[in-house]
């Protein structure tokens, strides 16, 4: 199952949080929201181009399969698919640090199957914008998708 959102200002696939959602997780999505909102204004600020949001698929019905947060294009036609991580602080190694092997793996995974849909797939990046408190941080080619197909 695929859900995708080509326009940043439609709501989000799957609508509000249940009710039995713990206060904390809703505050953890809240801010994850308001994070992926401001890498977007600030990346299309620099003249990066929307194309997507919350781009998600499924492996099955009962498998994790894969988010990317944001699709941009850059003016010469690279699509640029991007994780937004979010830190109220730089500790620990900041939010850029937080990206894991396995959740670059399910991006990768998200973004084959975001290309298998167009005719003739452009040249592709994977970025990290970092929001830690006040400060944005973009990490252009901040991963790629050479992986042990094995993984997939």
């Amino acid at each position: 199952m695929v859900f995708k959102r080509a326009d940043p200002s439609l709501p989000r696939a799957g609508g509000p949080a249940p009710s039995n959602t713990s206060a904390s997780h809703r505050a953890r999505k809240s801010a994850g929201d308001a994070a992926e909102t401001r890498a977007l204004q600030w990346l299309t600020a620099r003249g990066l181009v929307p194309v997507a949001r919350n781009y998600r698929v499924a492996r099955g019905p009962s498998a994790r399969g894969g988010e990317i947060d944001l699709v941009l294009r850059e003016r010469d036609g690279t699509l640029v698919f991007v994780e937004v991580r979010a830190r109220a602080d730089a500790r620990h190694g900041g939010a850029a640090a937080s990206v894991s092997v396995a959740k670059q793996r399910r991006i990768v995974f998200a973004a084959r199957h975001f290309l298998l849909r167009l005719a003739t797939p452009p040249p592709c990046r994977f970025d990290v914008v970092a929001v830690d408190g006040d400060e944005v941080q973009w990490v252009r080619a901040a991963f790629d998708a050479t992986f042990d197909a094995g993984a997939y």
